[in-house]
């Protein structure tokens, strides 16, 4: 049970952690601003440090062969916090429709997973699922920075727009090569 234990708590699965114990902070700085126009630049900043956590944590459980069921459970689940939350936080700024399409991806994907892992499948991360994440991120640092530059807000329109197609397209490849997760098995 020792061994198990730390199995689950290497660096990566910190770093994991990390990422989700940083959301309620970046939610604060997001929702209440009371420092007077600072509070977004520590939003993205604590922000992005969470996304270099996402980036990091996944290389060296590759690299070092730390890669755990915890981790692969966690770590989508933490970048889903992560996402979802900062969306919410947006949706005076992306269309609620939006919104409410790329959480339901999370949610119907997460639903995979559970089922997936019922059945002692473990369903790893995409190829489509990791460049819309990065999209997903690069919209939300854009949108949460809100400079007055020309064609700015116009960059920020077509990140959105991109990450919603991004998340359909990542959606239709989930389900197409996991769709054997849902036959069911008693017969």
């Amino acid at each position: 049970s020792t061994g198990r234990q730390e199995e689950k708590m290497n660096l990566p699965n910190k770093l994991t952690v990390l990422r989700m114990c940083l959301i309620p902070f970046f939610v604060i700085f997001m929702e209440y601003p009371f420092l007077g126009g600072a509070d977004k630049y520590i939003a993205v900043a604590i922000f992005i440090i969470a996304s270099i956590t996402d980036m990091l944590d996944g290389k060296i459980a590759r690299k070092y062969n730390l890669v755990t069921n915890f981790g692969k459970f966690m770590d989508p689940m933490a970048d889903k916090l992560l996402v979802c939350s900062a969306l919410i936080c947006l949706s005076n700024v992306i269309p609620k429709w939006i919104v409410i399409i790329i959480i339901s991806r999370e949610l119907i994907i997460s639903g995979f997973r559970t089922i997936a892992a019922d059945n002692g499948i473990v369903i790893a991360a995409s190829y489509w699922g990791k460049i819309k994440t990065v999209c997903q991120m690069l919209m939300i640092i854009w949108l949460i920075l809100d400079l007055e530059l020309p064609f700015y807000h116009l960059i920020g329109q077509v990140l959105i727009y991109v990450s919603l197609i991004l998340t359909i397209i990542s959606l239709a490849d989930y389900i197409a090569k996991n769709k054997e997760v849902l036959k069911d098995t008693n017969h």
